[in-house]
């Protein structure tokens, strides 16, 4: 398969920001789609188990992958058009996301500055509709090239298509496993050919904090990026130096009136208003009110800093870490009667 590998019992402890010690029966790196194709058609894998694996930063293995893991890194990043202060960029699905970033930046190419620092892949971006700090994936989406790892065939998706959600969309849904994102596009802004000023969103209550006087006048697309950035590293472990996924949960939205009740009950819950009347809660805030902050259990824990990320301390199995989640899930629904749904995909 014009050079491509394909590796019996690899582990995949590197792959996976997690750090647990599991194994694939097969794996393989793709770096273009012929390379896909060429795997797709192999009458080994026609009608095994199936994994795509991006930068592994939003995974949790819980046992060993009876199957083939497909290791996305199609790599490029090109120009596809431009019209005035307009731009359509188009990277790989292998590229790094925040590589990504940086890459735009450098370029004057606004529109993902508030997404910096993000782990993982430009092809696991859409999968999950990736967001931080007032901005998702989908505000700048302007469509994706995807393989479908049964037939072969290249297909593309429109925002539509993709039916994004809170950290959601189609590939976690009913099309979940069945493609390989070999290429995402977005509409960006140049900043050096805008008619009027950019609007950089500034509005996430810690950012504007971190930019100071920045926030008002003299914005850049580098300030707002090394702001980002820094809010991250300064809440967020390394996985490099302690495993973990970010994010173990998804931030809950409740009914206006059921959330009015719950701050009766509970004085200080935060929640910020959502289109059609719903509140969103945030999760950590709830872990940290059921007394997880910090704890361990066993090998895994909960980071001492932020409540909403759970971490390998060392030699933790997946079963440790969502044994962890599922202790965390019963008290947090057993004193505020909210059920926490994970944001990580569990294999």
């Amino acid at each position: 398969m014009r050079g491509m590998e394909v590796v019996s019992r690899k582990s995949l402890q590197p792959f996976n920001t997690f750090g647990i010690g599991v194994t694939a029966k097969y794996f393989a790196e793709v770096r273009d789609t012929e390379e896909l194709r060429a795997l797709v058609r192999d009458k080994r894998f026609c009608d095994g188990k199936r994994l795509v694996l991006g930068g592994g930063s939003n995974l949790l293995f819980t046992e060993d992958f009876d199957g083939l893991v497909v290791k996305n890194a199609i790599r490029g990043i090109r120009v596809t058009s431009e019209a005035g202060d307009r731009v359509v960029v188009r990277a790989g699905g292998g590229e790094s996301w925040d590589a990504f970033v940086s890459w735009c930046t450098d370029h004057d190419y606004a529109g993902l500055e508030n997404l910096s620092g993000i782990p993982g892949s430009v092809g696991a971006a859409p999968v999950q509709n990736i967001g931080a700090y007032g901005a998702e994936l989908k505000d700048t989406f302007e469509g994706l090239e995807a393989v479908d790892l049964a037939s072969g065939e290249t297909e593309r998706f429109s925002a539509r298509d993709c039916a994004f959600g809170y950290r959601d969309s189609v590939f976690k849904g009913k099309d979940a496993g069945r493609f390989l994102i070999t290429a995402v596009s977005f509409r960006l802004t140049r900043l050096d050919a805008a008619a009027q000023a950019y609007r950089f969103q500034t509005e996430y209550g810690e950012l504007r904090a971190a930019l100071g006087d920045r926030a008002a006048s003299g914005l850049t697309l580098q300030a707002v990026r090394e702001a980002v950035c820094g809010i991250r590293k300064a809440k967020l472990p390394d996985p490099a130096v302690l495993g973990n996924a970010g994010s173990f949960f998804k931030n809950p939205s409740l009914p206006a009136g059921v959330f009015e009740r719950l701050q009766k009950h509970h004085a200080g819950m935060p929640g910020y208003p959502e289109a059609g009347g719903a509140v969103k809660v945030p999760a950590g805030w709830l872990i940290e009110k059921c007394g997880w902050k910090g704890r361990r259990q066993g090998r895994a824990g909960v980071h001492e800093t932020q409540a909403l990320v759970l971490v390998n301390h060392g030699g933790a199995t997946g079963k440790e870490v969502l044994d962890l989640a599922h202790a965390i899930r019963r008290d947090v629904a057993g004193t505020f009667g909210i059920e926490l749904t994970p944001e990580v995909t569990i294999v």
